[in-house]
């Protein structure tokens, strides 16, 4: 059957998976009928740009001046590649709804360019950079910005943006990435730029976010922001949430807000600073409806804490779609302990959560020790079980950790001996680096993290991260030069039990940190083998330390990820050698590879013939022990390399 000859219904389905470029670049011109459908409004009207990097100049000023009329939906988000007269053909899609611009360089005079025909525009995402001046903002402009109801704003430097000019405000997302420090070394200021005398107007507020970059800087900017929130707290606020690295003093002016928001507000999502979260009394006054997302985030708060507020509050949490207990070690205990220790669980704190909140679709649990003791009636993930809708789960490597097969304490402390299948290796029996001793490793269908994987088949993000993991290059955590060693029950979780994960065949994004059990890593084959969906991977300190024994184990999974996009890793001593790049281009659809690794080492014509039979990759950063002459020699030979091709793409 020729495709062609299916129904329109049908083809207007596949043709929803294709790039926006592609569609009317190419599909368009096969033939009459896909040219006509190719048009559809369904198609057309909603156009993603967002991490497209084959999108060039050319394809993307084609596309806006052939479908810009049609277009409401429009998302450039980090396309930094396009020039300035092409964002400005945006102009000319003046039906426009939505606008992400997040990540493409704007000045206060393009902006009003752009904005001044869209008077449609209801949701708008742009960068604020030094030198934005909203004073060059034109009254057309300024209109335009008065009917947008959802602002996301990036700020670069200190300012309001254009916040003050967005009077009908609903939404509001910010994102706080001012250095302390310029380029040159200059101390940077927390006062607002010159010319922002007005304040922003959030009488119509449901939700307020603010995400901050670890830096002194933008923690007075954001409290800039929130004095305006204390003098007025909007009536229909729902959503008020603050995400800090490290924490946030809170100031007077904070609590006059808090207690501001107690009176008037009923949340339905909620997350603060872990110093703001002091007790239980601020949760006791609070008023919540309906709530869908709550995160705690860092804080000390308890599990009695949590199911007294619950209970007492009479609160339905059926509602509840998303719960963040990160880093929060005693939210599964009863009560605070007079001093921090590694504590059991309380199965029947985590029994009323969980019954509590039985639509639970996002859980985090990680950066905590809970451990199932050997007493309780029923192991942790036995209780998580119950949850039959988890998209995302992140659980610390401990909690998934069948205490009733560690009894013998000495085997928590040998890596070898972490399942029965590494047991028959033998004991002090070497195994040569590079030997692969079993390609592939059995689930352990007897442990609970099994049970609780295979209730919840549909899970898209899994996260297993030791309890003391501290990444060396974190993004939005403070840096922690001290490096932790791993809890002691996490060295009886191995490839058996990692080898659970497999089943999970709808998996995109996996992180594994801090696994001191692993041996040969024959888990991941599993993964690779079974998982065809998975997108991203994230593998952090797995073995013992000083030792990476998994590396033909990850060779062979590499061999498996054709959809692989993402590849972290960060792993001391590790060598990015001709085997494992060999084995990295048969993921075809790598875009960004990162390799964090202490004393690590690179072999640079493995890099250089990697990078060339990969094309659609866009970053690589290689972070190791070599010297800055090696990487500097690199680099300028991936550059000739691409100029030589004629596709030279910024590498990084």
């Amino acid at each position: 059957m020729n495709p062609i000859e299916l129904s329109d219904e049908i083809l207007l389905h596949i043709l929803s998976y294709v790039p926006s470029t592609d569609l009317i670049l190419n599909v368009k011109r096969t033939c009459h009928k896909l040219a006509g459908l190719c048009l559809d409004k369904s198609l057309i009207q909603k156009v993603i740009l967002h991490k497209e990097y084959q999108a060039s100049d050319n394809q993307v000023k084609q596309l806006l001046r052939e479908a810009g009329k049609e277009i409401r939906e429009l998302d450039m988000s980090g396309c930094y590649w396009l020039s300035s007269s092409t964002v400005d053909l945006i102009a000319q899609c003046k039906r426009l709804v939505r606008l992400d611009l997040s990540g493409c360089p704007l000045t206060s005079l393009r902006l009003s360019k752009l904005l001044t025909d869209l008077h449609q525009l209801c949701s708008l995402s742009i960068d604020i950079g030094a030198g934005f001046d909203s004073g060059q903002l034109t009254t057309e402009c300024k209109a335009t910005l008065r009917h947008v109801r959802e602002l996301k704003q990036t700020l670069f430097a200190p300012s309001y943006g254009v916040v003050p000019c967005c009077i009908n405000l609903e939404k509001l997302l910010l994102y706080f990435e001012v250095l302390d420090r310029t380029r040159e070394g200059t101390v940077m200021s927390g006062q607002l730029m010159v010319g922002e005398s007005k304040i922003p107007h959030y009488q119509n507020l449901r939700l307020f976010y603010a995400r901050l970059a670890p830096g002194y800087i933008n923690e007075e900017v954001v409290r800039l922001y929130l004095t305006v929130l204390t003098d007025r707290t909007p009536e229909n606020l729902r959503a008020f949430l603050i995400s800090v690295p490290g924490s946030l003093a809170e100031s007077s002016a904070s609590k006059n807000l808090l207690d501001s928001m107690a009176k008037n507000v009923s949340l339905e999502a909620f997350q603060l600073p872990k110093s703001w979260l002091s007790g239980s009394s601020l949760l006791q006054n609070l008023k919540f409806s309906s709530p869908f997302y709550l995160s705690f985030s860092r804080s000390m708060i308890s599990g009695g804490q949590l199911t007294q507020w619950v209970i007492n509050g009479h609160m339905d949490c059926r509602s509840l779609v998303s719960l963040n207990l990160r880093g929060c070690p005693f939210s599964l205990n009863s009560d605070l302990p007079f001093r921090k220790t590694v504590e059991d669980i309380d199965c029947n704190i985590l029994e009323t959560l969980v019954t509590a909140c039985p639509n639970l679709a996002h859980l985090n649990l990680s950066y905590a020790h809970h451990h199932s003791s050997e007493s309780a009636t029923r192991h942790l993930c036995d209780i998580l079980a119950q949850l039959k809708h988890l998209r995302s789960l992140s659980l610390p490597v401990c909690a998934i950790v069948n205490t009733s097969n560690t009894t013998d304490k000495s085997l928590i402390q040998c890596p070898g001996q972490s399942t029965p299948r590494t047991a028959t290796l033998g004991f002090g029996k070497k195994v040569r680096i590079g030997v692969q001793t079993n390609s592939m490793t059995l689930p352990d269908q007897n442990s609970s993290f099994w049970k609780l994987l295979k209730e919840n088949p549909f899970i898209v993000n899994l996260e297993l991260i030791g309890s003391n993991f501290y990444s060396a290059m974190p993004r939005n955590d403070p840096a922690i030069r001290n490096a932790y060693p791993p809890c002691a029950l996490s060295h009886s979780v191995g490839d058996a039990q990692i080898a659970n994960i497999s089943q999970l065949e709808f998996l995109q994004n996996l992180t594994l940190a801090q696994l001191p059990g692993i041996h040969t890593g024959s888990a991941l084959v599993s993964i690779g083998m079974k998982c065809q969906q998975l997108r991203s991977l994230t593998l952090a300190n797995l073995g013992k330390k000083g030792m990476v024994l998994y590396i033909a184990s990850l060779c062979e999974m590499l061999n498996h990820c054709r959809h692989l996009k993402d590849l972290r890793l960060e792993q001391p001593y590790f060598s990015a050698n001709g085997q494992f790049f060999q084995a990295l281009s048969h993921c075809s659809s790598l875009q960004r590879l990162c390799i964090v690794s202490h004393n690590g080492k690179f072999q640079p014509d493995a890099v250089i013939s990697f990078i060339s039979s990969c094309p659609s990759l866009v970053v690589c950063h290689m972070f190791t022990g070599e010297t800055l002459k090696s990487c500097r020699n690199l680099q300028q030979c991936i550059k000739q390399s691409l100029c030589y091709k004629g596709n030279l793409r910024k590498p990084s």
